[in-house]
């Protein structure tokens, strides 16, 4: 199954962008494809005006990434609206107790918008990604759900031979469309079955576990840099625990701690993600967590990012109810 998790509009303004975007998506419906997630990433710092100029509801909105100092001036805004995501890139910045206070106010004051929050480190532009996209030039660019296309095939050098072919399928859909500015190749897993990476490991490798201690995801992640034609954005491989239901179930087992993570994403990854968080973690944990991310990204030139989410009720040992289609509820573990 060809399934685009985004197609994501990268534009310096978004007024009347809709028309643009919509017809983009229709291409790659009337292809077969089947289009998750429309977006549209702006560079404006008046969230309400962003919001209020774009009609549909079910398009997906991105500010892009900001420093820690503006997003304290557009928290209010932020935190009150609904489709907007951000990043708050902390490459260079020092990681002190505001920087940390920022998130557990997001969880006080608007629990549900941690999922449209993320701290980032060496970000890269124009990734079709949220919230870790980020605008740098016009033109639009295109996120798979690749793992749907594991779907019956028996090994991993078929279900890299199929992205491959998707890949040349779409660049040959846009090729006279100027602005098309790439695909990010990054794995983005999500649910359970075919569009489980988790699951994948489990057919490929014998298990989670398994594959964490074997060459599957260095394969994996060299494909999809070297192989993808006309890459853009990221191009790494996703571990969002919670969204990848099946992955989330290791997290419950306690298979994927931070530390299997972080080791995952150092080699392959592209950081933390939807990681669940209680609200009475401690501060200087999480600080010691950023500052620990921030480093490896800046020693190794590597873009990381790190998103905890909390449903704003669950402490550590408790179970979130997250409402959240996208999340699975888990027993919250200590960081």
């Amino acid at each position: 199954m060809k399934v685009i998790r985004s197609i994501c509009l990268h534009t310096k303004d978004a007024v009347g962008k809709e028309t643009k975007l919509l017809g983009l998506a229709k291409r790659l419906e009337d292809h077969g494809f089947i289009v998750q997630t429309k977006r549209l990433c702006s560079p404006t710092k008046d969230i309400r005006l962003f919001e209020a100029s774009v009609t549909d509801p079910n398009i997906l909105l991105s500010v892009g990434k900001i420093s820690h100092d503006e997003y304290s001036a557009i928290a209010p805004d932020f935190l009150e609206t609904q489709r907007t995501s951000l990043c708050v890139d902390l490459t260079q910045e020092e990681i002190n107790e505001a920087v940390v206070q920022t998130l557990f106010d997001i969880i006080k004051t608007n629990p549900q918008k941690t999922f449209n929050f993320a701290y980032v480190f060496n970000d890269l532009a124009s990734s079709p990604f949220f919230p870790s996209a980020f605008y740098e030039q016009e033109g639009f660019s295109i996120g798979l759900q690749s793992t749907d296309l594991s779907e019956n095939l028996p090994g991993l050098q078929d279900w890299l031979d199929a992205q491959k072919t998707v890949w040349s399928e779409i660049i040959e859909i846009f090729k006279d469309e100027q602005d098309f500015l790439g695909i990010d190749s990054s794995i983005a897993p999500l649910f359970h079955g075919v569009s489980s990476l988790a699951d994948l490991t489990k057919r490929i490798c014998g298990g989670f576990s398994e594959s964490v201690m074997s060459d599957f995801y260095v394969n994996l992640t060299r494909f999809i840099k070297t192989q993808n034609p006309k890459p853009i954005g990221l191009c790494g491989l996703m571990l969002p625990c919670l969204e990848d239901f099946e992955l989330a179930e290791e997290y419950s087992q306690g298979e994927f701690s931070l530390e299997r993570n972080l080791f995952l994403s150092l080699h392959s990854g592209l950081g933390i993600d939807t990681y669940p968080m209680g609200i009475d973690e401690d501060m200087a944990k999480l600080a010691s967590i950023l500052k620990l991310v921030q480093g490896l990204s800046n020693k190794y030139k590597k873009p990381l990012s790190v998103r905890f989410v909390s449903d704003g009720k669950a402490k550590i040992g408790e179970m979130t109810d997250f409402k959240n289609q996208y999340l699975k509820d888990v027993i919250v573990r200590s960081l």
